[in-house]
């Protein structure tokens, strides 16, 4: 996941482009199992999509058949919650996301997992960027635009995010504090109400993923003024990025990553990794993970993948002492 203030390396995928392997076929059965895939949030989101994806991908590659089972709240670590205290048989896995990785332990007074010790990483599948978009009233036309209005009209501006300690409310405050603004946060359950309440001009902004605001700005009833990517997004491509207007470096998005509980066995976890690999390898899948805002983006291994959370463990912890927030 690529956000504020913080650079990190591209990672490549290295992952296998054949068939089905044995340790794959002997791993899952053929037809044997069933395998349930958490999902923090409510159906028709990104993650639940690509979760969807994957379910209907994954059977013909293992012989498993797979459900996606959606348990949404703070933010992802409800769920995570939930599958630190299942089996390590691999009949349950999680489509995690940085907040609930690498954001919510530090956030929240506690949580009921250990992200570092309660999971098995398989490998990320990609990124979700994110989107700066204002109501078309506004006569903004960039970035700086904004940015000279919100000086000449402290407090006046509002900006909705997906909760408090999200990446749209975190990246954004780091947003505020490079430019010197003064913009008030109105933090909503989840991306559609905050949406819904920009579109209507109850709120002036919001920083929010591609995926979320691409409908509106398509039927100009957004206005996009900067995405948070280092390079201008293929399904936005008259819109330039937040680092080309002034803000070098700056970078918001989160990641996806499939997750065992801990103690899953490791060829377990080695043939998922090869299984997902291949499925993520198809056209198919690449093109309507694009069409959703989702940029592909797979770990080397599943160790690769193991220490990344760590990093990210560490980093967003930073990230979140210095924004000073923390919740209930």
């Amino acid at each position: 996941m690529q956000h504020a203030g913080i650079k990190r390396r591209s990672v490549i995928l290295a992952a296998a482009a054949t068939g089905p392997t044995t340790v794959a076929l002997a791993q899952f059965g053929k037809g044997a199992r069933v395998v349930k895939i958490i999902v923090g949030f409510p159906p028709g989101q990104a993650t639940d999509i690509v979760a969807r994806l994957l379910a209907d991908k994954l059977p013909g590659i293992t012989g498993a058949n797979y459900i996606v089972d959606n348990k949404p709240g703070q933010g992802g670590s409800l769920a995570m919650g939930i599958l630190a205290k299942s089996p390590a048989d691999g009949s349950v896995m999680m489509l995690t996301h940085m907040s609930a990785v690498a954001t919510n332990p530090h956030l929240y007074k506690s949580v009921s997992y250990d992200s570092l010790k309660d999971f098995e990483a398989v490998g990320l599948l990609g990124d979700l960027p994110f989107v700066l978009v204002s109501h078309p009233s506004y006569n903004f036309n960039n970035l700086q635009d904004m940015i000279r209005y919100a000086k000449a009209n402290p407090g006046k501006l509002t900006h909705a995010s997906s909760g408090n300690g999200t990446v749209s409310h975190l990246a954004m405050e780091e947003f505020k504090r490079r430019a010197g603004v003064d913009i008030l946060h109105v933090p909503y359950k989840g991306s559609g109400p905050g949406l819904t309440d920009v579109v209507a001009g109850q709120v002036s902004v919001a920083l929010e993923t591609a995926a979320a605001v691409q409908p509106f700005v398509q039927g100009a009833r957004l206005k996009a003024l900067g995405t948070g990517t280092s390079k201008r997004l293929s399904m936005m491509p008259d819109v330039p990025t937040i680092d080309e207007q002034g803000f070098p470096g700056f970078s918001a998005s989160t990641w996806l990553m499939l997750v065992y509980p801990a103690s899953a066995d490791r060829q377990l976890v080695t043939s998922t990794f090869e299984a997902v690999g291949k499925a993520m390898h198809t056209a198919e899948i690449d093109v309507r993970m694009r069409q959703i805002g989702v940029i592909p983006r797979f770990s080397t291994s599943p160790a690769e993948a193991a220490g990344y959370i760590r990093t990210e463990h560490a980093l967003w912890g930073e990230a979140v002492r210095k924004s000073g927030v923390r919740l209930d």
